[in-house]
């Protein structure tokens, strides 16, 4: 150490106190001297400035570090701090020669003062901090990164999360590339969660556990406490570590905890409709009206409620059925007298076994209903509350939201018990086909999905959601997607259609000599195919009432802000029900945990949410699990293989484009394979342009699921984590009749 204390060896460094090396120096020299790999250096501190031989003695201290290339970087003795790390803020100079070292560091000091700095002072609170500046021997780097030792979005203490990128880390740190990603577990196994954007990828196996590895060390030497790391590989298979600071801002570590006994399914019901965590106001006022509406559908249909639990976690929407007692079934029926007792076994028990019979017996009655008296109360209502609701006072929009949201919660009953009898239907179909028609209709070939495509063109209306959190535009509010080049959805549809009647005509000619048979794939196909057109009809008109009621509520935000009580009108979206009625009774208090909502909401939209919670209950088990082995089939599936629920038979390949919102709509190109968390009705003209489907959510009954059968596209659904592990432009091959996606390490010729 000089005894000026101008210019510091990193080596001696851990000696000397941090605010004559500032932040991200102290703490490598202190790692250094406890033996971690840290390339060998110098600090320069700001009295260093007034030397008039600078340039002479850094020139003359390079020549004794091995190297002719360095990096010169900011130390601020504010920088790196468990509360502000001033990451990205301070200038870098990487490859500086030797000659050209006391020009970088004049830089790196005269930059302290730039306007950044001072505004992220000023954010925390203080005044301009003292710094110094780290040269060290630059690390000619074959691959580089960051490690965090805690989930950055999760908060999972114990996952490692590495990315790296071929070369230099810079454009990785910076934002230009986002790299390919890997995460570790505590007990250390490690996996690629995100592949290069590249052909290559940046690091091998053994690389990225060494990464993690040493990322963890760090973190053992703060006591545990998370740590960000930057690190590079050299051509020999050095491993150098750069920098390291505690992660800021880290969340609290997520908890999936079933919120109650029994199976908990995200994509159930009413989860089909919800891709993502929910805004608050939806959660305290238009999702508990809908679960109400329910109810009192099936009240009226059946003459009973039997409450489907519900719960968010982490934001997640999450439901389960009723657990099965002898109580609940005494109660069932004595309030149902009989009736309910009809009803539910015919809707949930025997469609599955006797479509036809199920359908006479108690089916028909509920969809006479819903069709003659529901469906043309709902529409009514709608088109009245749209006539009102641009001048109606806030009480009035208050009044309607209720009203709209009740009505849809009925008609979201009617979808369930009448349109989802049709998936239970399929399954039936399928098996018939399997045992008396399987070579005319080879699960190869679609199987028992081709008699029931192209019975109804899909269509896009204004109305149709992203998802029925009332915080996401319709479509009516997104930009029109144009028409794919190969031709119209209305050429597909009549093609379709065509392929239908000519496999109806194929198994009857084939069940010609068997007439009992062929009399029950008549009534089979007759029943199956008007429920799917149904359930069509019910699910594209169950979100009729959404641009009414988003007009209500941005109204109420326009009254909330004319009052004060909120910043701009679209923050009403993380408000509660009850904050809203209390400003507009005249309690106008500003609502101050916005924006603390909103950035929760962000965090957990971003998480991976698991499929199901809990465990099924023993009597019941889970029915979707089962009809999903049902449509799968028999084969082998590759152990490298994505594997998801087998929604719509086909095999295409073609190149992944990640979807995560409507932004993403106009660069979506014709035969790219769509993948999303989930899909919406607002999304349909996609399915036009694309030659397959994979989402992270969904079922067999999901909107992806029945849109890519009438378009005739392959789809997986209910993958888990496909948005995760599937980059764009990677090629990969969707087998829809089996649910197995396949990627490709190469290009296996255009896409088909």
């Amino acid at each position: 150490m000089n005894s000026d204390q101008t210019i510091v060896a990193l080596a001696e460094g851990s000696a000397a106190d941090r605010t004559v090396l500032g932040g991200k120096a102290a703490v490598l020299a202190e790692l250094l001297a406890a033996g971690f790999p840290v390339p060998r250096g110098i600090v320069v501190t700001a009295a260093a400035l007034d030397d008039p031989d600078l340039d002479t003695r850094l020139a003359s201290l390079a020549e004794g570090f091995g190297g002719d290339r360095f990096a010169v970087r900011s130390s601020a003795v504010a920088e790196d701090l468990p509360d502000a790390s001033y990451a990205g803020l301070y200038e870098t100079y990487l490859d500086v020669p030797a000659t050209g070292l006391a020009e970088a560091v004049r830089r790196c000091f005269a930059a302290a003062a730039g306007g950044r700095v001072t505004a992220y002072h000023d954010r925390h609170g203080g005044g301009a901090a003292a710094m110094a500046v780290l040269v060290q021997v630059m690390v000619d780097a074959r691959s580089a990164g960051v490690a965090f030792t805690a989930h950055p979005v999760t908060g999972d203490r114990t996952q490692t999360v590495v990315t790296a990128v071929p070369g230099l880390g810079d454009p990785l740190v910076s934002g230009e590339t986002t790299g390919e990603e890997w995460t570790a577990t505590a007990d250390g196994t490690v996996a690629m969660t995100r592949p290069a954007p590249g052909a290559e990828p940046a690091l091998t196996d053994a690389q990225a556990a060494a990464v993690a590895q040493l990322a963890r060390r760090v973190a053992d030497r703060y006591n545990g406490r998370p740590q960000d790391i930057e690190w590079a590989i050299d051509p020999a298979g050095t491993l150098w570590l750069l920098q390291a600071r505690p992660m800021t801002a880290l969340p609290p570590p997520v908890s999936w905890t079933p919120p109650g006994p029994g199976l908990w399914m995200r994509n159930f019901r009413l989860g089909e409709w919800l891709p993502e965590a929910v805004t608050p106001l939806f959660a305290t006022w238009l999702l508990p009206v809908l679960e109400d509406g329910y109810l009192d559908g099936m009240q009226a249909s059946v003459g009973v409620q039997v409450p489907f639990r519900y719960a968010l976690v982490n934001g997640w929407y999450y439901n389960a059925t009723p657990i099965p007692s002898l109580k609940l079934l005494a109660w069932v029926l004595r309030q149902g007298r009989g009736r309910a007792v009809k009803i539910l076994y015919n809707a949930l028990i025997r469609v599955s076994r006797d479509p036809a019979a199920a359908d006479h017996a108690a089916l028909a009655d509920l969809e006479r209903q819903w069709r003659q008296s529901q469906a043309p109360r709902y529409r009514q209502l709608v088109a009245s509350a749209a006539a009102e609701a641009d001048t109606a006072t806030p009480q009035r929009l208050a009044e309607l939201v209720d009203t709209l949201g009740r009505e849809a919660g009925i008609w979201l009953w009617y979808l369930a018990i009448v349109g989802g009898s049709a998936w239970k239907m399929e399954a039936h179909l399928a098996r018939f086909t399997r045992q008396h028609l399987a070579d005319v209709l080879p699960d190869s070939a679609g199987g028992a999905q081709a008699l029931l495509r192209g019975l109804s063109p899909p269509v896009a209306a204004a109305h149709a959601v992203q998802s029925v959190d009332w915080y996401h535009p319709v479509a009516g509010e997104l930009p029109t997607i144009a028409s794919p080049e190969h031709g119209s959805g209305g050429h597909r549809h009549r093609d379709l259609a065509g392929q239908r009647i000519d496999a109806e005509r194929r198994c009857r000619q084939a069940l010609a000599d068997r007439p009992r048979l062929l009399a029950e794939f008549d009534r089979l196909v007759q029943v199956s195919q008007r429920y799917a057109v149904t359930r069509e009809e019910q699910a594209g008109e169950f979100t009729l009432a959404w641009p009414v009621l988003r007009t209500c509520v941005r109204r109420l935000g326009e009254h909330l802000t004319s009052f004060q009580a909120i910043e701009v009108p679209n923050d009403v979206h993380f408000c509660t029900h009850e904050e809203v009625t209390a400003a507009l009774a005249g309690q106008a208090t500003r609502i101050s945990k916005v924006g603390s909502r909103r950035q929760l909401w962000q965090r957990q939209r971003r998480l991976t949410a698991p499929l199901t919670l809990g465990r099924p209950a023993r009597l019941i088990g889970d029915v979707i699990d089962r009809a999903v082995q049902q449509a799968r089939g028999t084969g082998e599936i590759p152990d490298d293989a994505l594997v998801g629920q087998p929604a719509s038979a086909g095999r295409a390949t073609g190149p992944v484009h990640l979807v995560h919102d409507p932004a993403d709509f106009a660069d979506f190109a014709d035969g790219d394979v769509l993948v999303a968390k989930a899909t919406a009705p607002a999304w349909t003209p996609l399915f036009a342009r694309a030659a397959a489907v994979v989402t992270d959510g969904g079922t067999l009954a999901a909107h992806a699921s029945l849109v890519a059968r009438e378009y005739g596209i392959p789809a997986v659904v209910g993958a888990g984590d496909a948005t995760q592990r599937l980059r764009t432009g990677e090629l990969v091959t969707v087998d829809g009749t089996r649910g197995v996606v396949t990627v490709h390490t190469a290009p296996t010729g255009p896409p088909s």
